[in-house]
C-alpha cells in the first residue's frame, strides 16, 4: 500500500499523476445528466424498466415531441440509453448495468483519491476506503 506524502500535493503535481479517475470523468456523461428535462426522462424510463417510444416518454413531461427525441438521442450518445428501431418507431431503454458500473467505478476512483492508494485496476475497490 502506498503511503500518503508528508505534505499535500499541489494541483499541478496531482495533475501529472494518472489515476483511474482521469479516465472516468466523462464530460459527455455529466452534460447528459446535467439537464433537468433529460433527468426527468431518464427517471421515467428507469421506472418503466422497459423500452419506450419517444411518444411514451413525451407523456411523462410537458415537452414537444421533437425536443423529447433530441434529449433521448443525447442520452443514447452518452451511453446512458440504448435505442432500437422497430419500423418507424424508435424505442429507448436504460443501459442499467453499464450506467451503474460506470458510477460504481467513479465512486471507487474517488475513494482511491481520498485514501492515496495507487488503484491497480478500475475494477478493484480501494482496500482502505471503508476504514
Amino acid at each position: 500500500m502506498q503511503t500518503k506524502p508528508a505534505h499535500p500535493e499541489s494541483p499541478r503535481e496531482a495533475a501529472r499523476r494518472m489515476q483511474p479517475i482521469d479516465g472516468l470523468l466523462d464530460a459527455t456523461l455529466f452534460k447528459a445528466l446535467g439537464d433537468p428535462t433529460r433527468l426527468k426522462m431518464l427517471a421515467c424510463l428507469a421506472k418503466c424498466a422497459r423500452a419506450c417510444s419517444v411518444g411514451e416518454v413525451a407523456q411523462c413531461c410537458s415537452v414537444d415531441l421533437s425536443v423529447v427525441s433530441r434529449h433521448l438521442s443525447f442520452l443514447a450518445r452518452a451511453g446512458i440509453l440504448e435505442s432500437t428501431k422497430q419500423g418507424h418507431t424508435v424505442l429507448y431503454r436504460v443501459r442499467f448495468s453499464e450506467v451503474t458500473q460506470t458510477l460504481r467505478d467513479l465512486a471507487n476512483a474517488l475513494d482511491q483519491c481520498l485514501c492515496g492508494c495507487s488503484g491497480k485496476s478500475r475494477k478493484v475497490k480501494c482496500a482502505c476506503a471503508k476504514g
